[in-house]
């Protein structure tokens, strides 16, 4: 969930704003952001020393299966270092090149919520005394989020641009299950209802390609999702990296899993986008782990340049968000409807 060097530089009015995003083909996180903040803005990855509680053995041990937080922490990102020097090595990275840059401190590594509302508390605030830090953009689990965290988070939303961005991952508890996510969809669904109640951004971030799971069971998860009170989504491809228990898993029984080729990828994205409801911001497509973490090899593309392939083919299929949307309940089957397997040329 970590991509330190988003970057969006549009030198478009507020106004003009409004009128790109009818010309575009999906909504796009930068020009949203843009809009919230009226500025050019930066996330900033934060390592502020948490765990999960599937690691800690509250709901479970070992954590997710697929799970290796380097492949998204930034070099200053270490918790030897305080929020406060995190955020200043981050600033200084941008800040030769873009002086006038503002900054969003992003609560990303492990489970940003998994401690008592004091530390949070003190935590957040740190942040937010940090010169040029406009917001906050915290990352969490549906399980993780309890009524007087959200009132202390409601009053902050109130005070300064907040996101709060859940790892959903997958709708279907057989898939959750299997990842060892410990959590279920229903309190998915709930955290995501009781955070939008309270007025404050919504974020979710889901992998496409999770063993088990059958093109038509992914592109189910599109309406599920459309029907709830998302502001943003994330989507990415499953990684295998090196070291997990996935990656272990896949060797040991490749034909549980399909990896897609880049271009597989990309058809499977324009469709999931097309069954989307037509207002969620879509922040990204893809996660790029360092080649050296990888157990499989990746695509070899950057994050900007699979962006312009799927707006191409987007073009070349008339293809837009919201085109195929089927209205669905917030309630998912428990297991994936796996019978149908994945096509190897085009995702339909």
């Amino acid at each position: 969930m970590c991509f330190l060097l988003f970057f969006f530089d549009f030198s478009l009015t507020l106004c003009s704003n409004h009128a790109i995003y009818a010309m575009q083909r999906y909504n796009e996180y930068g020009l949203w952001l843009k809009e919230q903040l009226g500025m050019k803005s930066q996330k900033i990855s934060l390592n502020a020393g948490f765990t999960c509680p599937n690691r800690d053995g509250r709901v479970g041990t070992g954590g997710c299966t697929y799970c290796n937080n380097q492949t998204f922490n930034p070099d200053y990102c270490v918790t030897d270092k305080s929020i406060t020097q995190q955020l200043e090595e981050g600033k200084s990275f941008f800040s030769r090149k873009y002086p006038e840059m503002k900054y969003l401190a992003y609560f990303q590594a492990y489970t940003n919520t998994y401690d008592s509302i004091k530390n949070l508390r003190l935590k957040y605030e740190e942040a937010l005394r940090v010169p040029g830090v406009v917001g906050i953009v915290i990352g969490t689990r549906p399980d993780c989020v309890s009524d007087a965290l959200l009132d202390y988070l409601s009053e902050l939303n109130r005070r300064t641009f907040l996101l709060v961005e859940y790892g959903v991952e997958s709708i279907y508890d057989t898939t959750l299950q299997r990842i060892n996510r410990g959590h279920t969809h229903a309190q998915t669904v709930n955290a995501i209802t009781r955070t939008a109640e309270r007025g404050i951004k919504v974020g979710a971030h889901i992998i496409l390609g999770l063993p088990g799971e059958s093109v038509d069971a992914m592109l189910r998860e599109a309406s599920v999702l459309s029907s709830l009170p998302l502001t943003t989504l994330k989507l990415h491809q499953l990684q295998l990296i090196k070291g997990t228990r996935m990656a272990e898993e896949y060797f040991s029984n490749p034909s549980d899993f399909h990896l897609f080729s880049a271009d597989e990828y990309i058809d499977l994205v324009i469709d999931f986008v097309e069954h989307l409801r037509s207002d969620i911001i879509l922040e990204r497509f893809v996660s790029q782990s360092p080649s050296s973490l990888l157990a499989v090899e990746g695509w070899g593309l950057k994050n900007h340049e699979f962006v312009d392939k799927v707006r191409r083919r987007m073009d070349e299929r008339d293809a837009y968000q919201g085109r195929l949307l089927i209205p669905s309940s917030s309630s998912a089957p428990s297991q994936t409807p796996s019978h149908i397997p994945v096509s190897p040329t085009r995702c339909k």
